[in-house]
């Protein structure tokens, strides 16, 4: 009796093996189980199945039209390259990184766009709520804006800047914190070379005016300093000679776009008068034209007998060579005559005769 007591306290440690009857309600469970919901899981699958093949073939094409039209654009800057119009309106270098940076701008959102869209249409055909999901991306999309929002200024001017051209490879510009020739533009840093050689890197975000000495036309502007006694009317034809001489000559028929004008005097002083010069230029060749001005108007006058002066006020002829010249030296000082009293009273006094060694004085007899 205790025996048998113990045997039914004291389980078994071997586990029974299951029945047959067992494995086959098991299966048959199963099978219902399956049998109910496949077309459940068909039907998910094959729109999950739908939506990547469409997100992918629309940013195949997406991707595809972009590429095409950034060559299209590069293909219209290479025609006109090297031709006047070419100089004028388009750089190819310009035109080739703004159209890269727009275009990886541009594929860029596409993916980003289309390839969100497919996954949060994926979750929600597995029916999981998107709420908390796109709360938690809008915090922290948010917490990451603010930590990097230098970063995000830099990227949205950089967008900005490029959308709207504001300067390009191979422009000039005065961005405040630095000038130069633009030579990469960049969403993020723009670079300038600036006229002793030195590289200038500079954020997008920092830039709070941008001036553009490339765009549009430039003026070169000579001022001519002349005697005040001089003939107006002959100057001024000299100056009109030298703008037409200039006109018709390569390459500064092309770099000059209007002719060269003579405003007139630009100031009248005792000793000199200044006449004004100005001519409308291609952007970015106006010192060019103004230097060539220079030398063109500087041998011009010498031929007409006209002279340029300027820096120290002009001295009438003939007046260097009757001046005094001793005028430039100091007057002469009184110390310099042994026998003035000046001199006398600064002599130091002489030191008196020694006693004699008995100490009574020497006389003679």
């Amino acid at each position: 009796m205790f025996l048998s007591v113990l045997s039914i306290a004291e389980p078994s440690d071997e586990p029974s093996a299951p029945s047959l009857q067992d494995a086959q309600e098991s299966a048959t469970e199963a099978a219902s189980w399956v049998e109910q919901n496949w077309s459940t899981w068909l039907s998910i699958g094959l729109r999950v199945l739908l939506i990547v093949v469409i997100a992918g073939v629309l940013r195949v094409m997406i991707r595809r039209a972009i590429t095409k039209l950034i060559d299209r654009m590069n293909r219209t800057a290479q025609a006109v390259d090297g031709t006047a119009l070419g100089g004028l309106l388009v750089n190819v270098e310009r035109r080739r990184q703004r159209s890269q940076a727009i275009g990886s701008v541009l594929r860029s959102v596409a993916s980003f766009l289309i390839l969100g869209t497919a996954g949060l249409m994926i979750l929600g055909t597995f029916e999981i709520n998107l709420a908390p999901l796109l709360a938690s991306a809008g915090v922290a999309g948010v917490a990451i804006g603010f930590g990097a929002r230098n970063l995000v200024t830099d990227f949205l001017s950089g967008v900005f800047m490029i959308l709207e051209d504001q300067y390009g490879v191979g422009d000039t510009v005065d961005a405040g914190v630095a000038s130069g020739e633009v030579i990469e533009v960049g969403l993020r840093v723009t670079k300038l070379r600036g006229d002793n050689g030195e590289i200038w890197y500079v954020r997008n975000g920092e830039v709070k005016r941008i001036g553009n000495l490339s765009q549009g036309w430039a003026t070169a502007g000579v001022d001519v300093t002349v005697r005040p006694d001089e003939d107006l009317d002959k100057v001024r034809r000299t100056l009109l000679a030298v703008g037409e001489e200039i006109s018709k000559d390569e390459p500064w028929n092309e770099r000059l776009w209007g002719p060269v004008e003579v405003l007139g005097l630009d100031s009248v002083l005792l000793d000199s008068m200044v006449v004004r010069v100005s001519a409308k230029t291609m952007p970015g060749k106006a010192l060019s034209v103004e230097r060539e001005l220079r030398w063109r108007i500087k041998k011009a006058f010498d031929a007409a007998g006209i002279q340029i002066v300027g820096g120290l006020p002009l001295q009438p002829e003939g007046e260097a060579s009757a001046a005094d010249p001793t005028a430039g030296m100091a007057p002469p000082s009184a110390y310099s005559n042994t026998s003035s009293p000046q001199a006398q009273a600064a002599t130091p006094l002489t030191p008196a005769p020694a006693a004699s060694a008995s100490g009574s004085p020497n006389v003679t007899k």
